[in-house]
């Protein structure tokens, strides 16, 4: 069955939300100022602590310290990273030393074939497949036709598209954040038929066996 993920989550009542709907996943956006859906470590601990158990919390980055990753992975507060900036191969291997073990994920903002060569190549637990950081458009899905890994689709996904979505490419999993909220908030309602949709839609995912790529132990999920 096609995994969901709930991104941009920022207050209390978001993770309500979520506790309700229950997803496979759920994103917090950590130190990364220009959104207003960023928050603290700290913070995020707080919500953390809200979050039923059956959710799995994904940290989100862009661009901050190996280490800082790392001590969140190591404590609990997020059970995988995914990275939305410029790290490289590099980056990802140091912290998986850092935080061994831990799940990686890295996102690609896709504008055409050689993003995707990246992204087959890339030494990550999973990868995420996007129209770019937040933009709320979908991207031109023919250019998956021949993708030779499973991927969380991103970019402009609401419980309207989402069912085509699911049906045309029968992705690994799916992620929203803009395409589930109402005036800014997350609302529980489209949540809800978000992840109603991917599990009546889901088609047997296929295996998966990233961590031949990844270098690393097998994802939990």
């Amino acid at each position: 069955m096609t995994r969901i993920k709930i991104c941009g989550l920022f207050r209390p009542c978001d993770v309500d939300s979520v506790n309700e709907a229950r997803p496979d996943w759920c994103g917090f956006l950590i130190n990364f100022p220009k959104s207003r859906r960023s928050r603290t470590p700290e913070q995020v601990r707080a919500l953390r602590a809200r979050l039923d158990p059956a959710v799995i919390p994904v940290g989100v980055f862009v661009d901050r310290p190996v280490e800082e990753v790392a001590a969140l992975l190591r404590d609990g507060t997020i059970a995988a990273a995914q990275l939305h900036g410029h790290e490289d191969p590099d980056y990802a291997a140091a912290l998986r030393e850092a935080a061994p073990g831990r799940e990686i994920w890295q996102a690609f903002q896709v504008r055409g074939p050689a993003d995707l060569e990246r992204a087959a190549a890339f030494p990550a637990d999973r990868i995420l497949l996007d129209s770019g950081q937040g933009t709320g458009r979908t991207f031109d899905w023919s250019l998956l036709k021949d993708f030779p890994r499973p991927y969380l689709l991103a970019g402009g996904l609401t419980p309207e598209n989402l069912p085509q979505a699911i049906r045309t490419l029968r992705p690994y999993g799916v992620d929203l954040s803009s395409g589930v909220e109402t005036d800014g908030c997350k609302d529980f309602t489209k949540i809800q038929a978000a992840v109603a949709a991917a599990r009546k839609e889901g088609y047997p995912c296929p295996k998966d066996d990233l961590a031949s790529t990844a270098g690393s132990t097998s994802p939990r999920r």
